[in-house]
């Protein structure tokens, strides 16, 4: 479902909201891999097939920042906002947990919501609420609420 939108300041009036459910997506050994690569984190869990078979989690795990750096792509699915001048910006995060791990070829999707917007003299703030959601598991993957900023 994705919520469409005229302007920015539409959001003012969300709060509290749902926008919708991303698509779902398959997290890949691959995408693993190329994230490693750009934040040099490359711990064995994340990396190590072989190695990580014997751990508890029996495989590879996504970084959970990996999760969490879907935030535009999962919005973008979700929010259409048809008179968007300028570009939409990454602000900032106000909280984020991981409470379980993504294994490697798991299937996860991401619900939006709307938990304030406000009217700044920079532009319309609204902070979305992203709920990381694995197939077949209880508890989510990662919960961050996400700033972003409409100037």
């Amino acid at each position: 479902m994705t919520t469409h939108l005229e302007k920015p300041a539409d959001l003012l009036g969300f709060a509290g909201r749902p926008l919708g459910t991303s698509d779902s997506m398959t997290i890949t050994q691959q995408q693993v891999d190329l994230f490693a690569n750009a934040t040099g984190h490359h711990q064995w869990i994340h990396t190590d097939p072989r190695r990580a078979a014997t751990s508890p989690f029996k495989g590879t795990i996504a970084h959970g920042y990996l999760t969490l750096a879907l935030a535009p792509l999962v919005v973008s699915q979700v929010l259409r906002i048809r008179e968007l001048t300028a570009a939409a910006l990454n602000y900032g995060i106000n909280r984020v947990r991981f409470p379980a791990p993504v294994r490697i070829d798991s299937q996860i999707r991401a619900t939006v919501s709307v938990r304030s917007a406000e009217q700044k003299i920079s532009g319309v703030e609204s902070v979305f609420t992203l709920t990381h959601e694995i197939d077949r598991e209880e508890s989510p993957a990662c919960v961050a609420d996400v700033i972003v900023l409409y100037p």
